[in-house]
């Protein structure tokens, strides 16, 4: 019933959008001279005719970003991030229209209400939607029918990707290929039959994950997908040594797959981080100098020695950098030379303690604006790791393309300390590759709440 009123769905979805646009705005205008008591400048009228009009810019730029595609096509994150911005841009554009008309009596605060307003009623309404859709798939309906072609290591590792993400909705009714037998699904037949199997069940989707011995067998599949009309995908079997989330440039028609898509290489996204940078270690360097200054003197009377440890980490482009701490342990003990476990006997009783709480670290703010580190980011490990694990971790070197961080999304999900390497840099390459300014606040938010449980972020 959902998927054969899917397009009615899709227009309710945009009309409810608009709806909830012009409500933000009319709530923004009861609000701010309702609740807060302002003096109208100009007639409630003014405010109806520019929610019309914020509902209508809105739906136009959200249709051009993409925010109606598939919810099987983008993770609500990104979605959120996508939304954000251009609400953002779309209230901007507002303010400047109002200057343009000369309509300056207008309140400004009933905008900023009404970006807020907005944001929160289409993200809340968004992820009940994916909630409501997550349940409904989960009783077998709104499901695409897809014909996997291929076996080998790419067709198995999305099926694997397919049932740990059940919520996205997709069915593989049965595989296709000359190598016989595969897995528990049902055989449909071999290449040769695929159009006829296209004609006869007219599926919604085919994955083409042919392994490499058959590639030659590509060009008639995919002329087989378009002579049927049948939308397809195809997962390379050199898929493994792609990034999660590939670019691809334009060479006079030549399609180029870059193997690495780094957003912060964009000058416009790097400004962005430099300044989140800047700013958010000035609040929090200010926010936490009464901690610093406690954390100094009890270092200067724990022990002799120097308030701060300085050691060589290496950074971005691979050039090595002196991160601060402070000194949690007795001088000459050689802290570069493995992880400290909590029994560690190179500590003092108040290294511990401000190892414990994390405390240690603070400093780092002042790395953060000297331009070595970022707030988030991939931990910056020793040279002499570096070494090690540049030889035996495939990929390792990739996370040096971006500034290392104080935290990052490998130490919130728990690969820490003298946890998997291995784990730590597929989280690392995660983040290097969907980086976005949400997703650096989700990071420092969930680093806040971990801290906060007494769990401990470093490396």
């Amino acid at each position: 019933m959902i998927k054969e009123n899917q397009r009615l769905l899709n227009q309710l979805h945009v009309l409810s959008d608009g709806v909830l646009v012009f409500v933000s705005m009319l709530l923004a205008y009861w609000v701010r001279f309702s609740l807060l008591g302002g003096i109208e400048g100009i007639p409630f009228s003014y405010y109806v005719a520019l929610g019309g009009a914020a509902a209508a810019l809105c739906l136009l730029s959200y249709a051009m970003a993409g925010l109606y595609e598939s919810y099987r096509s983008i993770r609500f994150h990104r979605e959120a991030a996508r939304l954000l911005s251009v609400t953002a841009m779309d209230t901007a554009l507002l303010v400047a229209i109002l200057f343009v008309f000369h309509l300056n009596n207008m309140s400004r605060w009933t905008l900023v209400l009404f970006f807020c307003f907005g944001s929160g009623l289409l993200l809340s309404k968004r992820a009940f939607l994916r909630l409501l859709l997550r349940r409904f798939r989960a009783k077998g309906y709104n499901l695409k029918h897809v014909v996997l072609v291929g076996s080998g290591p790419a067709a198995e590792n999305y099926l694997k990707k397919l049932a740990a993400q059940k919520n996205l909705g997709f069915l593989v009714d049965g595989v296709v290929s000359d190598g016989g037998p595969w897995g528990a699904l049902p055989l449909l037949g071999g290449y040769d039959y695929l159009e006829d199997l296209l004609n006869q069940r007219k599926p919604d989707e085919v994955v083409l994950a042919i392994p490499g011995a058959d590639n030659g067998k590509m060009p008639s599949l995919i002329s087989v997908c378009e002579k049927t009309g049948t939308k397809a995908s195809i997962i390379p079997f050199y898929a493994a040594h792609l990034p999660s989330n590939p670019q691809v440039d334009n060479l006079d028609g030549l399609p180029l797959i870059n193997l690495r898509r780094i957003p912060l290489d964009n000058l416009g996204n790097a400004f962005l981080k430099r300044a989140e940078d800047i700013l958010g270690a000035l609040i929090l360097i200010i926010l936490t100098s009464p901690l610093m200054v406690f954390a100094a003197i009890g270092v200067k009377l724990s022990s002799p020695g120097p308030i701060l440890f300085r050691q060589e980490r290496v950074g971005r482009n691979k050039k090595p950098f002196k991160m601060y701490k402070f000194r949690s342990m007795r001088v000459n003990a050689k802290e570069s030379t493995g992880w400290s476990t909590n029994a560690d006997p190179r500590k003092t009783r108040f290294g511990s303690l401000i190892r414990k709480l994390s405390i240690d670290e603070l400093p780092q703010f002042f790395n953060v604006l000297k331009g070595d580190m970022s707030l988030v980011g991939p931990r910056p490990e020793v040279p002499h790791f570096v070494e090690q694990f540049r030889e035996n971790i495939p990929r390792y070197m990739v996370k040096h393309q971006v500034r290392p961080g104080i935290t990052g999304w490998a130490q919130v999900c728990g690969f820490r300390g003298d946890t998997s390497i291995e784990g730590r840099i597929e989280h690392d390459l995660y983040y290097i590759e969907n980086w976005s300014l949400l997703f650096d606040v989700k990071i420092l938010l969930m680093t806040v709440f971990r801290a906060v449980n007494g769990e401990k972020l470093k490396t």
